[in-house]
């Protein structure tokens, strides 16, 4: 029997969807939320760092189309963008720590992808855009929590000068196109499906080895993180605003957590001991911002409230590991 539109007041109306980078973290929770909403969705994601497994519960859906398309590469892109409602642009290389290892992957795979994806949306005159950008475009600022006004310092990752420059792009897009887009300036996000960041990295480490574990950095850097369920939850609410062309949030939490102390809910979850050597000084690498806190004032002020705080989040990642270790093996 096929699924019903959802016309619930709590979601924006739109019937049909892409979304970028749809098997990776964001996009696949994003896309299961989608489909049982009876939204239609076309999935794009070039399976690089994406795993096709996140998509298993959908992928049987009517309402569920994949694709496996490079955004860089695709020289046919405007197939894909034919008769849609909205773009979830959730594609991006995140590779933070090792972005100076490759300097042009961020400029591809995230400035350049995100030029593809307006440019494939301007031919074929679809006008909504939503588009993950990140808290590390502020660089390291002088003021806590970071407004969405703040002045932008230096910047300090080329992950996050590529993800200032899409932004840049998306909103000229706006401007000369009549386009409407929707940023969002994401903390780090933890929950289901999660597969990089240090809370998968430590728990990796810990699994090869329970007597050591390796912390880049001193342990002392603050950093805010949010439930991704909590992350659409604002996604949605912000959607069924539309005076304007351009909304810009902040996303993530009132509170923040040392790594130190992240370490020690991993090791209380797995009951272990190990020995904890410090590599390196305040910032665990080139470019790591040894503190990220987002004022999320503005996206409260139109009824958003997370469900779930930092400590919970951290829990129901670890027990999603231990549920799910073929996510570690090589």
């Amino acid at each position: 029997m096929k699924k019903k539109f959802n016309s619930n007041k709590n979601y924006p109306f739109f019937k049909r969807a892409i979304v970028t980078g749809c098997a990776g973290f964001i996009g696949s929770n994003l896309c299961e939320r989608l489909i049982k909403n009876g939204y239609q969705v076309s999935g794009l994601d070039n399976l690089t760092t994406g795993r096709i497994q996140f998509l298993n519960q959908i992928r049987t859906s009517k309402n569920f189309s994949f694709y496996q398309v490079d955004l860089y590469k695709e020289k046919n892109l405007n197939s894909y963008f034919k008769n849609q409602d909205i773009v979830f642009h959730l594609a991006a290389n995140a590779d933070v720590k090792d972005g100076l290892l490759h300097p042009r992957k961020d400029l591809e795979q995230n400035t350049i992808v995100t030029f593809n994806v307006l440019n494939a949306m301007r031919k074929n005159n679809v006008t909504k855009i939503v588009f993950s950008s990140t808290g590390s475009i502020y660089g390291e600022p002088s003021s806590f929590p970071t407004i969405e006004e703040t002045s932008f310092p230096i910047q300090t990752s080329l992950y996050g000068s590529s993800k200032l420059a899409c932004e840049g792009l998306i909103q000229a897009f706006c401007f000369g196109y009549n386009m409407k887009a929707y940023i969002f300036r994401f903390a780090s996000l933890l929950g289901k499906n999660y597969t990089h960041g240090h809370l998968f990295d430590f728990y990796k480490q810990l699994k090869n080895n329970k007597n050591k574990l390796l912390v880049l950095g001193d342990g002392n850097q603050k950093k805010s993180y949010l439930n991704v369920a909590d992350c659409i939850d604002a996604i949605f609410l912000a959607l069924k605003k539309d005076k304007k062309n351009i909304y810009i949030y902040n996303l993530g939490q009132d509170d923040y957590i040392t790594v130190k102390q992240s370490i020690q809910y991993i090791l209380k979850f797995l009951n272990l001991k190990p020995k904890i050597f410090f590599k390196g000084g305040k910032r665990g690498w080139i470019g790591d911002s040894p503190k990220i806190f987002l004022s999320i004032k503005k996206i409260k002020k139109i009824g958003w409230v997370p469900k779930k705080t930092i400590k919970e989040s951290i829990f129901e990642t670890l027990k999603y590991f231990q549920e799910n270790q073929w996510l570690f093996k090589k």
